[in-house]
């Protein structure tokens, strides 16, 4: 059967081999300047056993053409090409930033082909990083993501990554410590030193830092006394808490600043652009002067772990304290029935009394 112009060819390669049939695609002409002649610029697309199977291989290629180049093209071009539809799935700009600063001790392998790194290559550039134990496990975890994509898109056969085993992410060793009810008077006492009414907020909320630092105005409403919004974790995300009555008027002092100077958002970097939002780094340096000015010694994410505690401490509903927080419920019969009303989690938020 003779196939159409420029959709290919098979062939047989001779000797004794193991895939001696070859599929072929057109990507051109080329003519001969002694002889006028045109001879066919042609490619390989694979190796096949049977005629049968090379010419299946070069059908599915005209339907779906790819990219022939796959053999040549290196870790950092992989790495852009995975990059480009993966960031915009993350939350938050600083869970890029995380990675882009981990991808930085990659360097050894930004020139190698895809196809030729081993798992002793990979393992070999985690080791000499000169980084921490938490840099060097998301870089394991970036070769997997990467090594995911590539097989997807074909590029490699096996995923290496998979077997770096002398390489594991370390458990972080996460210390929490809730404000005692001393140091959230000390709180309220420096209530005008700014931004103490956030981390306030923050305690009797559960946002984390960087959930509360990007709520919007458009987030809060005062009518319902709720505010709506989360990162992270699907459970976390566009989640509905209750504003608690001990700063409902904090929350309204800063909807009304926001709001006269035409702000998006809840909370303002009043150093920078008016209107501009603080990033996790500002809200950390803002945090530790805090901490200076009122001689604590407290991480950002105690006000979540504080909130959490006092929950617990007033009895309030388990699951209501997921809903609020943004915790997986793993219970299916309440995972089913989670449809609790606002006033449910309004009085039971209200148990918290200090």
């Amino acid at each position: 059967m003779k196939l159409p112009n420029g959709f290919g060819s098979v062939y047989k390669l001779s000797g004794k081999r193991r895939h001696p049939w070859v599929a072929a695609k057109t990507f051109g002409w080329e003519i001969n300047e002694n002889t006028g002649k045109a001879k066919q610029i042609q490619r390989p697309i694979g190796y096949y056993a049977t005629k049968q199977e090379a010419m299946t291989a070069l059908v599915n290629y005209n339907e779906n053409p790819y990219d022939l180049d796959t053999n040549n093209i290196t870790f950092a071009e992989v790495y852009e090409k995975w990059s480009e539809g993966y960031f915009p799935t993350l939350g938050s700009k600083s869970s890029i930033r995380t990675i882009t600063a981990a991808y930085k001790y990659c360097a050894p392998l930004y020139n190698m082909k895809m196809r030729d790194i081993r798992t002793n290559h990979l393992e070999q550039t985690i080791k000499n990083a000169d980084v921490g134990d938490s840099t060097k496990g998301r870089m394991k975890s970036i070769f997997n993501l990467m090594y995911k994509y590539a097989m997807k898109s074909e590029i490699v056969d096996k995923n290496y990554a998979q077997l770096c085993d002398s390489i594991k992410r370390p458990k972080p060793d996460i210390v929490r410590i809730p404000f005692s009810n001393d140091e959230i008077s000390i709180l309220w006492e420096h209530i005008d030193f700014p931004f103490v009414d956030m981390v306030i907020i923050g305690i009797y909320s559960g946002w984390r830092p960087q959930e509360l630092s990007v709520l919007k105005v458009s987030d809060v409403d005062l009518n319902s006394m709720t505010y709506t919004g989360g990162l992270k974790t699907d459970a976390g995300k566009n989640r509905i808490v209750p504003i608690h009555p001990l700063v409902l008027d904090l929350v309204k002092r800063n909807y009304e600043k926001a709001t006269s100077m035409n702000s998006e958002y809840l909370f303002n970097d009043e150093d920078g652009q008016q209107g501009t939002h603080l990033t996790y780094d500002k809200y950390r340096g803002r945090w530790n002067k805090i901490m200076k000015r009122l001689h604590l010694d407290h991480k950002p994410h105690d006000t979540r772990h504080t909130f959490i505690t006092k929950a617990k401490l007033y009895g309030v509903d388990e699951y209501i304290i997921k809903l609020m927080v943004g915790h997986a419920i793993n219970d299916i019969t309440e995972k089913t029935y989670t449809h609790r009303t606002m006033e449910e989690m309004h009085r039971e938020i209200q148990k918290i009394i200090k």
